[in-house]
């Protein structure tokens, strides 16, 4: 197994499920719906649904600084803010789908052979494409597991 495989691996595991650690973010997202996204059970916390927004932006991220593209992003920008008024169940599913999207997005640009450029700067003054492709999987962790007590708040 090359060393991509292995991180595409982790990075399967974190998303979709088997991780060791417990529930990926798409197995704690099951079952959620949209009112359970919208609502503060923890009143100085995120809600899921903005979690889900702010994990598909950072992976977003990921994925254009692997293209070159800089895409700085500041966390009170609109595409990482709150989300919009709609709190429909389609608007949920809509955004449970364009995380999906740009999560496949994200997996093709990591298959696109960047196992020569793993210890190399992402961008100049960014960490390596290694520790930037870990640090995406470990974000995705991270707020599963803030997904993950959230959800326990509801029940």
């Amino acid at each position: 197994m090359t060393e991509i495989e292995r991180i595409l691996d982790q990075l399967k595991r974190a998303y979709e499920g088997s991780a060791w650690h417990g529930p990926s973010v798409k197995e704690v997202l099951n079952g959620v719906t949209a009112a359970q996204a919208q609502a503060r059970p923890l009143a100085s916390a995120h809600s899921i649904y903005e979690l889900v927004r702010h994990i598909a932006v950072w992976e977003d991220v990921g994925r254009r600084r692997l293209q070159g593209d800089a895409a700085e992003v500041v966390v009170s920008s609109p595409e990482d803010g709150p989300p919009p008024d709609d709190s429909s169940e389609a608007a949920w599913e809509q955004t449970k789908a364009a995380l999906d999207r740009g999560h496949l997005a994200l997996v093709d640009a990591i298959s696109l052979g960047m196992e020569s450029r793993l210890d190399e700067p992402i961008l100049a003054g960014k960490s390596s494409v290694y520790v930037t492709l870990h640090g995406v999987i470990q974000h995705d962790l991270y707020h599963a597991g803030q997904i993950a007590m959230l959800k326990k708040e509801l029940n």
